[in-house]
């Protein structure tokens, strides 16, 4: 039996884990209408296919309808949850990976706007910022009824064949009752510590009515707010003596922090460029004074760091959730000795964004999790081999050139740089992102684990692709920098990348004018405000970087104020000119007609993304069977991709990535990924 801390087994109450790694609970949204299917189901399976010893579903699952989804939460209120949750259980059943589940009341983290429209609650009308919800103090009759939806959902829980289950105290419904900062009642719910805790202890015991005292129960809580007026550290610790020593619960989920808006919800839940682990050490004090079983989860994304949490008795059962969406296979590459190969988690919290943004969870550089039904992350072997050139040894080259080695063709890569990564190299000058190399680093492993050559300093032209005999050519060199459209002085600016990339210096005081909205202009700013530039960053939308989510725009905006940048909003560039030594930017409004302001600085940089480097793919294209030519809708469904319209010709064409338009990073791979695996 193995000897590492990581793959010792764990017993909780009758419940035997196989492992000490787990996933806490949090929400995807790849919910349907509240309930889940197949994507679901295949998301956690795949987890459970990996050698995981528990998955939690939900963060979390509504137990009443005045607790409305705010990003594609499931429906425990309801029902027809049963059935599909006990199809996600046995899936994962089979291969020995526990299923629990998070049930919760919003409280006031939601919006009212949604669902049906019904009044949000909280302990006391305290407003949320994130939702922007002002909630309805809730009232005798609305406690009641919750602590009936919380024992119901429980009960639908256990009906579905659920390991066990964890109640939500963090930001949530019950936990506005422990914060002295949110309860601001004269009743009988506030007051001394044992009154905050009385709702807490309210719902334990009807859970308990229902589902008897032998299914499992915790709590996911807050142990510190970390907030003037809310939980403190003294309290969050006597609150779980307290629940430790009531005989209801059977594990502690930590939390700590809070995540009343997005610059706190980053220290609770930190993204690249922040401590690993920060409250690992909270954690295990918190477990030394309770002696309970402890479970805790904030960017241990790495094996190293769970395997310490384990191993100084810091944790019982380690949460490594957004590196399981980097890697769903990581317990049984750990069981296999095979560590070097698991796909990193960069932090770059992309998953997390797009929740909140109202999309769903997808990884930067795991373009299978999330489509599992349609996308593999275990590559099968091609029937067909074939003769393989890739050009361009970004991140969309890389992968096209990783998925091609999995299945077994003979490939080489071409790259015109000195060096691969391609514009991630620009995006980690930028030292708070610089874990985003991890998405270069791991492809340049797997390659050299397959033996693919990359060919540095080739400049390819059609006569070196054609001298090497090709089957199928990749095209993904990438794209250019682009300047927007002016009136006048289009010479005058440089771009991001030349601001990034060093081939030009910062001056003294720089416009930087973002008309992309992402992380490029972002980064650039940001790059040059460490620099000592006096900085303005400029934006044509009604809010800067509408492409970057909230928890990085967080980063961003501590580092602009820091740094004294200037946020203007609402302005689009018209044109620039010299006036001696400086240059004076015209700006005009999309709102106002004959609106104008000229801003005069040293240099203005712009961002407004990238042209595709196509020249290579249409000097290849009369050459290719296909003319370069792709079915949309076999690569979205079935059938031959590429069609043939020059049978004459050796071999097939495409592009993916930049060199195709101007899109982003999980873009690039996801269009390697779906390609190559059809071929």
């Amino acid at each position: 039996m193995s000897r590492d801390p990581l793959l010792q087994p764990y017993t909780l109450k009758h419940l035997v884990l196989k492992n000490r790694i787990m996933s806490t609970a949090h929400e995807p949204a790849y919910s349907e209408s509240g309930m889940p299917g197949e994507r679901y189901r295949l998301y956690h399976r795949e987890k459970a296919r990996g050698g995981m010893a528990l998955t939690m579903t939900a963060g979390s699952a509504l137990v009443s309808p005045d607790s409305p989804p705010a990003f594609g939460n499931l429906l425990a209120y309801k029902d027809e949850i049963v059935a599909p949750l006990a199809a996600l259980v046995a899936d994962c059943h089979a291969h020995d990976c526990k299923v629990m589940i998070q049930l919760t009341h919003l409280g006031r983290r939601t919006a009212w706007n949604t669902g049906d429209w019904l009044p949000v609650v909280s302990a006391s009308s305290v407003r949320e910022a994130a939702h922007r919800a002002i909630p309805k103090a809730a009232e005798d009759w609305d406690i009641a009824r919750i602590i009936a939806d919380y024992a119901d959902a429980a009960a639908r829980m256990q009906a579905a064949g659920l390991d066990g289950i964890e109640l939500e105290a963090y930001g949530h419904l019950m936990d506005s009752f422990w914060s002295p900062r949110l309860n601001q009642r004269d009743d009988g719910w506030n007051g001394a510590l044992d009154a905050r805790l009385r709702f807490a202890f309210e719902v334990i015991a009807a859970i308990r009515r229902a589902v008897g005292a032998e299914f499992i129960v915790g709590i996911r809580m807050v142990a510190d707010e970390m907030v003037e007026g809310g939980i403190s550290r003294a309290e969050g610790v006597q609150i779980a003596q307290r629940i430790a020593a009531s005989g209801q619960f059977d594990f502690i989920n930590l939390i700590r922090g809070n995540i009343d808006s997005d610059a706190s919800l980053t220290k609770v839940i930190p993204i690249a460029g922040m401590a690993s682990a920060p409250h690992l050490d909270f954690a295990g004090d918190l477990r030394a004074a309770t002696k309970f079983p402890l479970f805790h989860a904030a960017r241990i994304a790495d094996v190293a760091t769970a395997r310490h949490a384990v191993a100084t008795g810091k944790l019982d059962m380690v949460g490594m959730t957004r590196a399981h969406l980097a890697d769903p296979h990581i317990s049984a590459k750990v069981m296999a000795g095979d560590e070097a190969r698991i796909r990193p988690c960069v932090g770059a919290t992309y998953c997390l964004d797009r929740i909140y943004e109202n999309g769903d969870a997808l990884c930067i550089h795991n373009a299978a999790t999330g489509r599992e039904a349609v996308m593999p992350h275990v590559i099968a072997r091609s029937e067909r081999l074939r003769r393989v050139v890739v050009v361009g040894a970004g991140p969309a080259g890389l992968e096209a050139a990783r998925v091609a080695g999995a299945r077994g063709h003979d490939v080489v890569v071409l790259e015109a740089a000195a060096q691969p990564g391609g514009q991630v190299n620009l995006l980690v000058k930028n030292p708070r992102r610089r874990e985003l190399a991890g998405i270069i680093d791991w492809r340049l492993g797997e390659l050299a684990a397959m033996n693919i050559p990359i060919k540095t300093e080739v400049y390819a032209e059609a006569e070196d692709v054609l001298a090497l005999s090709p089957d199928m050519v990749v095209i993904a060199t990438g794209g250019v920098p682009q300047t927007p459209p002016m009136a006048q002085g289009a010479e005058l600016a440089v771009s991001s990348w030349d601001i990034l990339g060093g081939t030009v210096k910062p001056a003294q005081s720089v416009l930087v004018y973002d008309d992309l909205g992402g992380h490029q202009g972002m980064s650039a700013a940001e790059f040059l405000a460490q620099a000592g530039s006096q900085v303005a960053l400029v934006s044509p939308e009604r809010f800067f970087a509408p492409e970057v989510g909230g928890m990085n725009h967080a980063p961003y905006m501590a580092a602009f104020q820091r740094h004294g940048v200037r946020l203007r909003i609402a302005m689009r560039l018209e044109g620039i000119r010299r006036v001696g030594n400086q240059l004076e930017a015209a700006f005009v409004s999309d709102y106002e007609p004959g609106w104008r302001e000229v801003l005069t600085v040293d240099q203005v940089v712009v961002e407004h993304g990238t042209a595709p480097a196509e020249d290579l793919y249409f000097e290849l294209k009369p050459l290719s069977r296909n003319l370069g030519a792709v079915d949309h809708k076999a690569l979205t469904g079935k059938g031959n991709l590429f069609p043939e319209v020059n049978a004459e010709a050796a071999f097939a064409l495409y592009r993916i990535g930049d060199a195709t338009a101007s899109r982003n990073i999980h873009a690039a791979i996801y269009d390697a990924l779906r390609y190559g695996i059809r071929w």
